[in-house]
């Protein structure tokens, strides 16, 4: 049996796959069991018998290695009912969940051969008239469906009215994806480790829509007031839906939290100094 099991998945641009290839060359070379799987879209491309995200999760793989940047990262955590840890490393721009530098990475891998730290990271559950939508590690945003067209909302927290405004969408984050969409709409930096989700109205009519910081156990409710107006509801830039004001939408606190192999010896507070300036 295998001591250790890696995924690796990664972007299709060249220089990543490469990073991949030499990744599996050094980790295999250290003469330590290591059982290998390749995601199945890069498998071909490095000479190796590919295997889904799904079925790493299924074998219980000990975590992913994702080579890209957040975007990997996410993709491959959709995939998963219950993710396995995630290593990002960076082959983005200025990716938040992705914690290693292409330098780092061969020396960073072969110190998680002997053991590694997990850092659980909640999610938010989407219900859409009933039915479970993919789980949001970062975000769910709404968004107008017709340009330049403001919406109204109504958003509901655990039954009572908390705001009714007019904007171009509204946005509703974990403290992860604090850092992410919902920061460049003027929302607030939370620390991962405070159980929250965060409420960021885009482009509001009213100056006194604020953006709101609630629990992290709080049941959301999100209503489009205009007949014949339509929405988009986009999970993590990944999955997209549209709703209307016949639609019901519920947000709440997902059971299986996302799950990232924790590397950083400085933590959070510099890594948000280090790509903010």
């Amino acid at each position: 049996m295998a001591e250790i099991k890696i995924g690796f998945v990664s972007r299709q641009q060249p220089e990543s796959v490469q990073l991949v290839g030499m990744l599996i060359h050094q980790i295999q070379s250290e003469g330590k069991k290591v059982e290998i799987f390749v995601d199945e879209d890069i498998a071909v491309q490095i000479g190796r018998e590919g295997t889904s995200v799904a079925e790493m999760e299924r074998e219980k793989v000990d975590f992913i290695v994702s080579v890209g940047g957040d975007g990997t990262i996410l993709r491959t955590i959709h995939k998963m009912a219950d993710p396995v840890p995630i290593l990002g490393i960076n082959m983005g721009t200025l990716g938040f969940l992705v914690d290693v530098e292409p330098k780092d990475a061969i020396e960073t891998l072969k110190r998680l051969l002997s053991g590694f730290v997990v850092d659980e990271r909640s999610r938010l559950k989407l219900l859409l008239n009933g039915v479970c939508m993919p789980r949001a590690t970062n975000e769910i945003a709404f968004l107008t469906a017709s340009p330049a067209k403001m919406i109204e909302f109504e958003i509901i927290v655990d039954g009572a009215l908390m705001e009714d405004f007019r904007a171009d969408g509204v946005i509703v984050a974990t403290s992860t994806g604090s850092t992410a969409y919902a920061m460049s709409a003027g929302g607030p930096i939370v620390d991962p480790r405070v159980d929250a989700i965060v409420l960021v109205p885009m482009a509001p009519f009213k100056l006194s829509s604020r953006p709101w910081v609630i629990p992290g156990d709080s049941v959301i409710e999100v209503r489009l007031k205009l007949p014949g107006k339509e929405a988009l509801v986009v999970v993590d830039g990944q999955t997209s839906h549209t709703i209307s004001s016949q639609d019901r939408v519920v947000i709440s606190k997902a059971k299986k939290p996302a799950r990232f192999v924790k590397v950083e010896k400085d933590g959070f507070y510099a890594k948000v100094k280090s790509k903010l300036t």
